[in-house]
C-alpha cells in the first residue's frame, strides 16, 4: 500500500526529520542574524531566498521526491509553524523577541541600533520613507518583532499601551507620552 503512495513509512519519517531539522536551523540562524534578516530585501536578498527555498526543498525531501513526500514535508513545516505559535503564546520568552527602541524623540539611540543590527543610514531611509523631514518630527522609531521599523511622528501623545513590550521606553521624553497611564 505504501509503495502505491510513493513513500514508505521510513522515508516519511526521514522527510519529517529533515523538515524539523531545517526548520530549527532556519529559526536559529534568523535569531542569530537578527530580525533585520527578514525585513526589506534587496534584489540580491530575493535571489538568495529563492536559492534557500531550493535548498530547503532538497533537504526536506531528500531522495524521496514524490507527491506524498512533498505533502508530508509541507504538513511537517505547517505543524512546526503551529508549534512555534503555541510556544510563543505561552510567552516563554525563548521564541519571542521584544521590539527595540531606535529613537526616543529626536535622539538616535546608538545602543538600540547596535542591538538591532541596523545601520544609521537604514534608519534614515525609513525616516524619509515615513515623510520625516527633520529629526525633531520623530516621537519614536522602533524595530518591530517582524523586522520592520515603525516611525511614530510627533503630534498626538503616545498611549503607553502601544509601547508595552518596548524596553527602554523610559528614554522617551515625557511630553510625548499620555500622562498618568
Amino acid at each position: 500500500m505504501w509503495h502505491s503512495l510513493g513513500i514508505t513509512p521510513v522515508e516519511a519519517l526521514w522527510v519529517v526529520l529533515g523538515a524539523v531539522g531545517i526548520y530549527a536551523a532556519f529559526y536559529l540562524m534568523v535569531r542569530a542574524f537578527g530580525l533585520r534578516a527578514l525585513a526589506t530585501w534587496s534584489t540580491l536578498d530575493k535571489a538568495v531566498v529563492i536559492a534557500l527555498g531550493s535548498l530547503l526543498g532538497r533537504v526536506v525531501l531528500g531522495y524521496t521526491t514524490t507527491l506524498a513526500a512533498g505533502v508530508v514535508g509541507l504538513a511537517t513545516l505547517f505543524a512546526m509553524l503551529r508549534l512555534e505559535r503555541w510556544v510563543r503564546e505561552k510567552d516563554s520568552g525563548f521564541l519571542s523577541s521584544n521590539p527595540i527602541l531606535l529613537m526616543a524623540g529626536s535622539e538616535v539611540l546608538q545602543d538600540g541600533l547596535k542591538k538591532a543590527r541596523v545601520l544609521e543610514d537604514e534608519l534614515y531611509f525609513k525616516l524619509r520613507a515615513a515623510g520625516v523631514r527633520n529629526l525633531n518630527e520623530v516621537a519614536v522609531a522602533i524595530l518591530e518583532t517582524t523586522g520592520d521599523i515603525t516611525v511614530l511622528r510627533r503630534g498626538q501623545r503616545i498611549d503607553p499601551l502601544l509601547l508595552r513590550r518596548v524596553p527602554n521606553r523610559h528614554l522617551i521624553p515625557a511630553d510625548l507620552m499620555l500622562p498618568g497611564q
